[in-house]
């Protein structure tokens, strides 16, 4: 049997063991930590639990999908609602917003408390659509580095998608051009952020993302999102997958051109497959010190990261729903503050998610589970221990503010996440949650291929390589590593060769 090492039981690492135990493989997943799901862990603080990292949920039928894959019925094992409304946005002058799953009735909203167009909103929602649907199949589900993805019949679609794409305009640039309104232009702008990216540098193409929440929806797991690798755990065990934790891997072992294992501190595994879960530089600096890497792809400037506030708040906010945005009042400074300065903007957009609004068993009664986080840059040197109490303060007075609340007051349980901890506990290089940005307009030709040009059997799934950061796309890294692998030819159908 064909056995494939999987370093790494983020999501993406999960999904690829699932895939390729399914394909014939023996699996066996070595994780560093001392469980799975990478940034996608779950902890409690108290009485209260959080999801650690990702909070947003898209595209589930991803995960339905390797259900499915493995002849399972994905019910038996996980289960979501949709979420409505999506997100209840907020703006400094104090107007708002609830974005609702229906599209008419997003569109609707938009009219009546920002005074934007219905029709325009339909407009850009069913542009953003009938772009997603024709790229898609090309540019997320299939790899960009090998020439049969350019032969094939999805390119076509791709093609007659190519001219509205806005792939010589930034994503704020196409927004600003469709809505007179500045809030309205913020809220579409705010999705650059899905991927660590600044809306005034990324191309318009990134303007595909409000489909998925917009047309498709957004969705909360009962169990919440660390549910999503639990599950998928309890079915690669099933499909006989090992995951062996605490045992960070050393060394990626090659020879003559191919890789063959793989090395830890408790002995070497022999592998014909090795897929790394890491992040791209970390994989080369220290698994591979070797072999030559790809220096112009590993030196590509890094997403933004993330300063976490988790909070217990001993009260409840009727006003609030599951996601929740505070908005600036200058975002263009915002972004100059990250990507231009390195630093944390004084008046940052604050995302708050709180799951108990969904699970009530996620705080005690009559309180709530609070996770704050802000967009800020990688970890190049800052001093964190000063930006965090800077931010804190400037977030605290801000909610404070605009919820018409003394919040400190209301704040009984508290833990931070800065990126300094986010690279230490997860080897995301700088701690960026999203590998390399998408800020320019090449980049989603840039990022890592799922494989390696070089060692025969290597392959790389995860935020840090196509097709990006976040649970949909990590799950699709999974899916192109799947279909890439070498199928495993069955017992009976090997040739025994007789000296």
């Amino acid at each position: 049997m064909r056995k494939a090492a999987i370093i790494g039981a983020g999501i993406g690492g999960i999904a690829t063991a699932v895939r390729l135990a399914v394909k014939g493989y023996e699996v066996t997943v070595l994780e560093a930590n001392d469980t799975f799901g990478g940034k996608m862990h779950e902890f409690w603080l108290g009485d209260y639990r959080f999801d650690a990292g990702p909070s947003l949920f898209t595209l589930p039928h991803l995960v339905d999908e390797l259900f499915t894959l493995a002849g399972r019925n994905p019910k038996d094992y996980f289960t979501y609602t949709r979420l409505d409304p999506i997100t209840h946005y907020f703006w400094p002058d104090g107007s708002h917003l609830k974005a609702y799953a229906d599209a008419e009735k997003f569109a609707a909203e938009a009219e009546q408390q920002l005074g934007v167009p219905k029709q325009q909103v339909q407009e850009a929602l069913a542009k953003s659509s009938r772009l997603y649907n024709g790229t898609a199949d090309t540019f997320l589900q299939k790899s960009l580095h090998r020439l049969d993805t350019y032969l094939s019949k999805d390119v076509l679609k791709a093609i007659g998608c190519l001219s509205d794409l806005g792939l010589t305009t930034t994503m704020h640039q196409e927004n600003a051009r469709q809505f007179a309104d500045p809030r309205f232009v913020q809220l579409l702008d705010r999705f650059a952020t899905y991927n660590g990216s600044d809306p005034y540098q990324a191309p318009g193409t990134l303007n595909i993302i409000p489909h998925l929440e917009h047309n498709i929806g957004a969705f909360y797991p009962k169990g919440g999102i660390y549910a999503i690798a639990a599950s998928l755990v309890k079915l690669a065990e099933e499909l006989g997958v090992t995951f062996k934790y605490n045992e960070p891997v050393e060394r990626i072992l090659t020879s003559g051109g191919k890789v063959t294992g793989v090395e830890t501190g408790k002995g070497k595994y022999t592998a014909d497959v090795v897929v790394s879960n890491m992040d791209v530089v970390p994989t080369y600096r220290r698994l591979l010190p070797g072999q030559p890497a790809p220096e112009k792809t590993l030196e590509q400037p890094r997403s933004s990261s993330a300063l976490i506030f988790y909070w217990g708040i001993k009260r409840e906010f009727p006003q609030l729903h599951v996601h929740n945005i505070f908005f600036s009042q200058n975002y263009k400074a915002e972004f100059d503050h990250i990507f231009k300065y390195k630093t944390v903007s004084p008046d940052p957009t604050v995302y708050v998610n709180i799951t108990s609004k969904a699970a009530p068993e996620d705080a005690p009664a009559g309180r709530e589970n609070w996770f704050v986080m802000v967009n800020v840059p990688h970890n190049q040197g800052q001093d964190w221990q000063q930006l965090t109490a800077e931010t804190r303060k400037a977030l605290v007075q801000k909610l404070s503010q605009m919820l018409a609340t003394d919040l400190e007051q209301e704040i009984e349980q508290e833990q931070v996440l800065d990126p300094l901890l986010i690279e230490s506990r997860t080897s995301s290089f700088g701690g960026a949650l999203y590998g390399s940005s998408s800020n320019n307009r090449m980049a989603a030709f840039l990022r890592h291929p799922n494989f390696s040009s070089k060692l025969k059997g290597l392959y790389f799934c995860g935020g840090s390589v196509h097709p990006g950061g976040g649970i949909p796309l990590c799950l699709l890294s999974a899916k192109i590593v799947g279909e890439l692998a070498p199928a495993v030819v069955p017992a009976s159908n090997q040739v025994t060769h007789h000296a």
